[in-house]
């Protein structure tokens, strides 16, 4: 069995954004040279996320909509959280609806993806240095 393990850093200047991936873990699953298998790629961070889905404008300003009006940043004293001295409780929630991580299957050395799948980090909290870890396995 082949494998590879990788980390990707990123550090969003604005306290949430969204960074497409796809081409990046694509390169790490060519290097690995596995032609059959699996690869993870999950956030290595509380108030981040990894995600597929498609990479679209608008979809990505409905994101952002939707998930500022589940967990709304403002008022920060709105959240029990954030009485450690932190105000990032909301980036914990937006986290947790879009998920940790992603798996995606490997065929013939390639990320096989349904249409328009690709993969994205999402930041919810920004202005820090946060790794991704990339883990491609199989034969």
């Amino acid at each position: 069995m082949k494998s590879l393990t990788e980390y990707l850093w990123f550090e969003v200047p604005q306290r949430r954004g969204f960074v497409n991936i796809t081409e990046t873990v694509a390169s790490l699953v060519r290097k690995s040279g596995v032609r059959e298998g699996l690869c993870l790629v999950n956030a290595m961070h509380i108030t981040a996320s990894v995600f597929i889905n498609d990479n679209e404008e608008g979809l990505h300003h409905d994101y952002e909509v939707w998930l500022e009006r589940l967990a709304p940043h403002e008022p920060t004293d709105q959240y029990r959280h954030n009485n450690t001295g932190e105000d990032n409780a909301d980036a914990h929630l937006k986290r947790q609806v879009m998920g940790r991580e992603v798996v995606v299957a490997i065929t013939n050395n390639k990320l096989d993806f349904g249409p328009w799948e690709q993969i994205f980090y999402g930041e919810f909290d920004g202005g820090r240095r946060k790794r991704v870890l990339v883990k491609v396995l199989g034969e």
